[in-house]
């Protein structure tokens, strides 16, 4: 799965994880997909499984936290993990449905 590659270049190749990596990656797919409405996550929105699937990686033990603060350190997180890139996801579904071709009125 290149997927799961890509996550694990970038996290460092953290050993033994496949399983989690692979169940976040599984979980983001279907989330994009419905956000979609597709059967299958195109292949150039790929890379926002890859970039959410890291995103929620890095908040497994943070879950339903919105701000913390240790030692002057502070960390808040964003609700909706797909926010930064409902741009990119409307802006393919409007390409997906524009009507190509002439209209003719009579």
């Amino acid at each position: 799965m290149a997927v799961l590659d890509d996550v694990k270049v970038l996290l460092g190749n953290p050993e033994g994880l496949d399983n989690k990596l692979n169940t976040i990656i599984n979980l983001t797919e279907n989330r994009l997909k419905t956000l979609l409405n597709e059967d299958t996550v195109p292949a150039e929105l790929e890379y926002i499984v890859t970039e959410v699937t890291i995103i929620r990686f890095n908040k497994i033990g943070s879950e339903g936290v919105s701000s913390h603060s240790v030692e002057g350190e502070s960390m808040s997180f964003n609700d909706n993990d797909f926010a930064g890139y409902l741009d990119d996801i409307e802006a393919y579904k409007n390409k997906k449905n524009e009507v190509k071709g002439k209209l003719k009125f009579l």
